[in-house]
């Protein structure tokens, strides 16, 4: 096993994020051919430990997808008393380098494998059935708190599912009236995305069910029944995440649709690259970006009943939700219908 031991500087950098830095580091770690990391970081480990006991007493855990699992390499967080006994100088020694100490280290888990379905639904093109418009939502939530109260999850994503399943219904009555898409739209209600991304990662990096090189865009909708109080300016708004992130064209097209149909505020303040929320990495459009499938992020931002048992569906903007459920549709159409699938110029992140 590699040992490194992290305690870093305070000057800001890619590592300063505390709720990125752990991940990027292991990532790191691995990429370079580690074997495991024996991880200290005096701040975060409050925040692990109070989650491994919360997890510990309510059967909860950690989740990966079987058919990626990693089980050769280790992540092990460490507490202030073992970083000291391992390198004395720790909390003041800020160079890098090997360390030639012995480690034994003796410890138990336990594995349960939970069984969970993506849910998809298709409308097969009329002269362009091979290729793909994906709409996305995602159908869990993070369930029942420790002191037994439901997360109601009206927002996250109860708003994202209403949508999703009002632009399906309109497409199909569009087909049954003899106007259906030219193009194959895929309706992709995905699971496991409060543990990771897992259902729309097993789409993508293990059974795809539909080719993703045929794959034109992916339209994701994760919270769009809300107002973020940070938000200054008109309520008629949604943010935009990754519009322009891999293809110049969808940005383009998006804006067109919306001075056309909906005329709503387009906020892109969590699309900037320095967004430290990193609101581009957490919704399950990211598994389609880094394949290279140019995607919109459709969302409200956070507020104060975000995973909490208050967010419940009296708090819903419902006029908010349908004029935004209405861009959705009318970009999807777009996307479904024009000529040419939109351009990828832009290399993914």
């Amino acid at each position: 096993m590699a040992l490194i031991l992290s305690l870093g500087s305070s000057e800001e950098s890619i590592w300063s994020n505390m709720s990125e830095s752990p991940g990027k580091r292991i990532q790191l770690a691995q990429d370079k051919g580690a074997k495991g990391i024996i991880y200290f970081d005096s701040e975060n480990f409050p925040r692990f430990k109070s989650r491994f006991d919360y997890m510990k007493n309510n059967s909860s855990g950690r989740m990966n997808l079987k058919d990626l699992e990693d089980e050769s390499f280790s992540s092990i967080f460490i507490d202030q008393t073992l970083a000291k006994a391992i390198m004395p100088n720790i909390e003041t020694n800020n160079s890098p380098g090997e360390i030639d100490t012995k480690v034994t280290l003796a410890f138990e888990s336990s594995n349960e494998e939970v069984d969970s379905e993506n849910v998809v639904a298709f409308i097969q093109g009329t002269d362009k059935p091979n290729e793909y418009i994906i709409i996305s939502s995602h159908l869990d939530h993070i369930g029942i708190s420790s002191e037994g109260e439901i997360n109601n999850g009206a927002d996250d994503d109860g708003s994202g599912t209403v949508a999703l399943l009002e632009i399906a219904e309109a497409f199909e009555k569009a087909k049954e009236d003899g106007n259906g898409p030219r193009r194959s739209v895929v309706f992709l209600h995905v699971t496991g995305e409060e543990k990771g991304l897992l259902g729309s990662q097993y789409y993508t990096d293990v059974e795809p069910i539909f080719p993703l090189d045929q794959t034109v865009a992916n339209l994701n909708i994760d919270m769009v029944g809300r107002i973020d109080p940070k938000r200054d300016g008109d309520r008629n708004y949604i943010y935009l995440i990754g519009s322009d992130k891999l293809s110049s064209e969808l940005h383009e097209l998006s804006e067109e649709i919306n001075s056309k149909y909906t005329q709503l505020e387009l906020d892109y303040t969590y699309n900037d690259e320095n967004d430290p929320n990193r609101f581009y990495y957490r919704s399950d459009h990211y598994n389609f970006a880094k394949n290279n499938i140019p995607i919109i992020f459709y969302f409200n931002g956070t507020h104060d009943d975000y995973h909490r048992p208050s967010d419940t569906p009296d708090k819903i903007n419902y006029d908010l939700l349908e004029n935004r459920t209405r861009l959705i549709f009318y970009t999807a159409w777009e996307l479904a219908n024009r000529a040419n699938p939109v351009i990828v110029d832009k290399a993914a992140d």
